[in-house]
């Protein structure tokens, strides 16, 4: 579409699989499918993280901040998706991509850290195990929790003011199914330095550096791991982290081939239906693979049904 000169944008088309009428009567029934199991999985750990007492433990804690992260991420753009894949009505309000923009990046960028400050919880629970209830306190699980959520937070919204103010000059395709910045930042007309320095100021922040507090994480987790005398103290030892650390190799595979691999100029269909599969399919196997893989979370549900059933 071509752009109109002195015209002020009001609304974007979001492209999406527009062009493959036949694709998008795939994803609808695989997308909707799961996105109901996500959103069912992660309330289920949400669930029985509050209601079961023996769960009231840091882990738990911050388990029950991902699965809320989970949930408010594909929420912010699965819904309309699914709407615009049934729809010749591809388009979405000015306000309406600021806030979707907005939420993406910082529901986003907060897992990245949360998933951090999980690595460190395993850190000290295992290698500083007669000191982890000191260490690991109540108030401090609240602090890193809500410092990772204000601080993401406030650099979303940085970001995404600094991108919607650039002028767009009648602009208006997004070739995404979401308001994706660097997306829209195609479509702007003016300088976009300083928004793409923000951006690499924010990728440095919540890729490299969280990552590199992961992998020393468990670098000392698995050196203390292998001086465990006993196979089955080991096992245990390994049981405790291996569905983060599982949760963490997928979430950030994916997002490093993402946002790491050499951009092209022109979107690739490729691209979307991977970030399709990927922003959807991760926040849905997280707390299947934290239930298959723990055995309390296993407890807990099983006690849930239980009770449920006894009171029928």
């Amino acid at each position: 579409m071509e752009p109109i000169n002195g015209t002020v944008v009001s609304e974007f088309f979001l492209k999406g699989f527009s062009g493959y009428p036949a694709l998008e009567r795939l994803l609808f029934p695989l997308c909707s499918a799961m996105y109901l199991v996500t959103l069912l999985g992660n309330a289920a750990i949400m669930a029985v993280s509050v209601l079961d007492v023996r769960l009231h433990t840091p882990m738990y804690f911050f388990l029950g901040n991902l699965s809320v992260l989970d949930i408010c991420y594909t929420s912010t753009f699965v819904p309309l998706m699914l709407v615009h894949l049934l729809s010749s009505q591809k388009t979405i309000s000015f306000i309406g991509c600021a806030i979707q923009m907005c939420l993406s990046l910082s529901t986003g960028s907060t897992e990245c850290l949360l998933l951090a400050i999980m690595a460190y919880d395993r850190y000290l629970a295992i290698c500083q195990p007669l000191r982890y209830p000191v260490l690991m306190s109540h108030q401090l699980c609240l602090l890193l929790a809500g410092a990772a959520w204000v601080f993401c937070l406030i650099k979303s919204v940085s970001e995404t003011v600094i991108a919607m103010k650039l002028p767009f000059c009648g602009h208006r395709v997004v070739s995404h199914f979401t308001c994706e910045i660097l997306a829209v930042l195609k479509l702007a007309c003016g300088d976009t330095s300083v928004s793409e320095a923000f951006l690499l100021v924010g990728a440095v922040l919540l890729l490299p550096v969280p990552l590199a507090l992961i992998c020393l994480s468990y670098t000392l987790i698995l050196v203390t791991i292998l001086r465990v005398p006993s196979a089955a103290g080991r096992r245990k030892a390994f049981s405790t982290c291996s569905a983060h650390l599982a949760v963490v190799l997928l979430f950030y595979s994916t997002v490093i081939f993402m946002y790491m691999k050499p951009k092209s100029k022109e979107a690739h269909i490729s691209d979307e239906v991977f970030t399709v599969l990927y922003a959807v399919v991760t926040p849905m196997l997280n707390p299947v693979i934290y239930s298959l893989r723990n055995k309390e979370v296993k407890d807990a549900v099983k006690k849930a049904c239980g009770s449920r059933q006894a009171c029928r």
